[in-house]
Parts: structure tokens; C-alpha cells; sequence
């Protein structure tokens, strides 16, 4: 687990979490990161991944979506600019075990793991973020300026959401293993003391709006209501163009019909947080094992969830990358092990049920054997 300086994290989560920031000093100690930059430039090149280059020139901000290309990279200049790339963790197993170290956090509430490199000087600028975030830096040294300010309006016309009036009121230098915590609406400014680069462990905040849509999106397919509309006793209007009171209140009636269960709110939730961001695709085994020999090969090596799969877990159930999976009380006291460490150990004892589940996620490509993941 992370250092929290000294503070338990049951402690955090009541003094810290969405209310004020922490500076921990030392809260990974001996880390310098998890790649180079070099391995970052090449990562935002790549198809899959989602990136972002942020330059900074003659006062005027520009951003550049990736996939980027050498070009791009070829003609950056010696300061003021930042890459950002995010769901590393869908590329790097040691990115994984670096968000294991958060596990006092619920993994629904978790986003995904962004790595920032930027040159002297750069940054992408003072901003809000709405979610919680942990800052870890990583190679080099980041000057991190901060503010409570209320004040959210934006510069007009830059690409980015970047505040106007930013009046930090502290400010630190952050070195490779100290960490800052900054809850959401909280701005914040990283500027680059050299080159370096930040780890930012991100946490996912659903706005109610979001809730609703989408919860409607789910409901869509299970409400199933008989009859239609009629209107038997319909009257002469003076105007054919009014909707009348008569039907509002049949309409009302209709609407009326919709509800929801304990259950339906479970499986929504279930579903739609684990469910893969619209660019996530799996690569199914190219000559999948036969059961039989899949079966002896995890009771001999375990095995863990793939790099881009999300598992929660409910009563007697699991989700996974936007499934459900209804499962007994025997096989949920075995899965439960995979859905909260990612990893199933070896194990001679693995019942009918278990073995099906996990044959089936093997070849959807959400789970591979451990030796494969090394």
C-alpha cells in the first residue's frame, strides 16, 4: 500500500478524501517511474492509446489529440509543452500493481492511471479537475501551485479548460516518491522544474446527469409495458394544434408505469462502471487451450485479469468489462479473490461451475494464465 504519511487510511478517508489536499513526502519510497520518456513518446503513438499534446506558445495554448506521429514529436520545442497519456495501465502490468497500492479505495470509484512528461517550464496550465486525484511524481521535479478559489472561469478560445484568474495560495516541489493528494474542484498548477514526469492515479466522479441518462439507457431494456394509447371518448377541439389536458394526463398515467428494483440499480451500477471505455477492444487467444488442459494449466498457475478488463463484485455476483455473471455462494467465495486482487491463485480445487466461469472469460480474452502475463 502507499505511504499516506503516517495516516492510516481509514484516517484519510475520513479527514482528507473530497475535502482538503495532502502532501506526502516520501509516500513511494525509491520510486522514479515505470517508463522512460522515450517509452511514453512511443505509447502516445499507439493506436489504442489515448493522448494528448499540450504546447504552450507566444501565450496561446494548442492541443493535439493522438495517436501522434514522429512528426509531431520532431517538432516540439525546448520548453513549455507537456504529453499526457492515458490508461497506462492497459499497457503495462506495472502499472496495475501501482494502482493495487490504492486499494482503500473501492474499485468503482477508480478511473485509471495517466502518465504526464514535460520538459522545463511545461505543463498544461492551471485547471480544476472534478474528480480525486493523486499526483505522484516520478522522474525529476514538478512545482505544484494550489487554491481553494471559487473563481472557475476559463481563458476564451483556448483548447483546454484553463483558468484565468488563478491565485495560488501554496505551492510545493515535488520529488520522485512524494505524492500530493488534491480532491475535485480544487485548481491546481504543475509546472516542470526539469524534465520529469507525474503519475496521476485518477478517481471516476458520475455526474448526476450522467447517472440518470444512463440508468434510462438501462431501464429501456427492461421495462415492458402492455397497451397503447387510445382515446375512445375523444372531444372537437376549438384548436386542433392544442394538446389537450386529457392527454397529458393519460401520458402521465403511462409514465407512471416506470419503476425500478434494488436489483436494477445493483445491475446498472454493476454493469456501467465496468464496463470498457468506448475504445477498448480485447484480443480474443489466437488458438484458444481446450478446457481440460486450460483447467490444469490454472490449478498449476492461477491466473489474472487481463490489462484492460474492470471486475466488480455484488451478492452473488460479478461484472465484468460490462457483463454480469450470477455465480453460487461456493464459486463467489472463489472469484471474489480475482475481482478484488486481480489475480487468482494456483489452486488442486476448482469446482465445475468455477471452471466454466473462468473458461469463458479466458477466451473473451478478459483473463489470461499468469505465466502469460509475465
Amino acid at each position: 500500500m502507499i505511504s499516506l504519511g503516517g495516516i492510516t487510511p481509514k484516517d484519510f478517508l475520513r479527514d482528507y478524501w473530497q475535502q482538503r489536499p495532502l502532501l506526502v513526502r516520501n509516500a513511494l519510497p525509491g520510486f522514479s517511474g515505470l517508463l522512460t520518456r522515450d517509452e511514453l513518446t512511443e505509447l502516445a503513438c499507439h493506436e489504442d492509446a489515448q493522448s494528448r499534446l499540450v504546447i504552450q506558445r507566444n501565450s496561446k495554448w494548442h492541443l493535439k489529440h493522438g495517436p501522434l506521429n514522429s512528426n509531431d514529436l520532431a517538432k516540439l520545442p525546448k520548453n513549455q509543452w507537456a504529453l499526457l497519456v492515458q490508461d497506462v495501465n492497459h499497457f503495462l502490468p506495472s502499472a496495475r500493481d501501482l494502482l493495487s497500492r490504492f486499494r482503500f479505495i473501492p474499485h468503482a470509484r477508480l478511473d485509471d492511471l495517466m502518465v504526464s512528461y514535460a520538459p522545463k517550464g511545461g505543463g498544461i496550465g492551471p485547471h480544476f479537475d472534478s474528480y480525486d486525484v493523486f499526483l505522484l511524481q516520478g522522474m525529476g521535479s514538478r512545482r505544484w501551485q494550489i487554491s481553494a478559489q471559487q473563481d472557475d472561469r476559463f481563458i476564451a478560445d483556448a483548447p483546454l479548460k484553463i483558468l484565468k484568474n488563478f491565485l495560488p495560495e501554496q505551492e510545493w516541489v515535488l520529488k520522485p516518491g512524494d505524492m500530493l493528494y488534491l480532491p475535485p474542484k480544487y485548481a491546481h498548477n504543475g509546472i516542470a522544474e526539469d524534465d520529469c514526469m507525474t503519475y496521476s492515479i485518477g478517481f471516476r466522479a458520475l455526474s448526476h446527469d450522467e447517472v440518470m441518462t444512463q440508468f434510462l439507457v438501462y431501464l429501456q431494456d427492461k421495462v415492458e409495458t402492455e397497451g397503447r394509447y387510445s382515446d375512445p371518448g375523444l372531444q372537437l377541439q376549438s384548436h386542433p394544434s392544442k394538446i389537450s389536458a386529457a392527454m397529458q394526463a393519460q401520458v402521465h398515467s403511462i409514465l407512471k408505469k416506470i419503476s425500478w428494483s434494488h436489483d436494477d440499480i445493483e445491475n446498472f451500477l454493476g454493469i456501467y462502471l465496468s464496463e470498457p471505455k468506448t475504445h477498448v477492444f480485447f484480443e480474443q487467444p489466437m488458438e484458444p487451450l481446450a478446457p481440460c488442459a486450460f483447467l490444469q494449466q490454472i490449478k498449476k498457475n492461477g491466473v489474472q485479469l487481463g490489462l484492460k478488463s474492470r471486475m466488480l463484485s455484488s451478492h452473488n455476483k460479478f461484472f465484468i468489462n460490462g457483463e454480469v455473471c450470477r455465480v453460487s455462494s461456493n464459486t463467489f467465495k472463489m472469484l471474489i479473490e480475482l475481482a478484488d486482487n486481480q489475480e487468482f491463485f494456483p489452486s488442486p480445487h476448482i469446482d465445475e461451475e468455477t471452471e466454466k466461469i473462468l473458461y469463458q472469460w479466458y477466451v473473451s480474452g478478459y483473463i489470461v494464465s499468469k505465466n502469460q502475463a509475465m
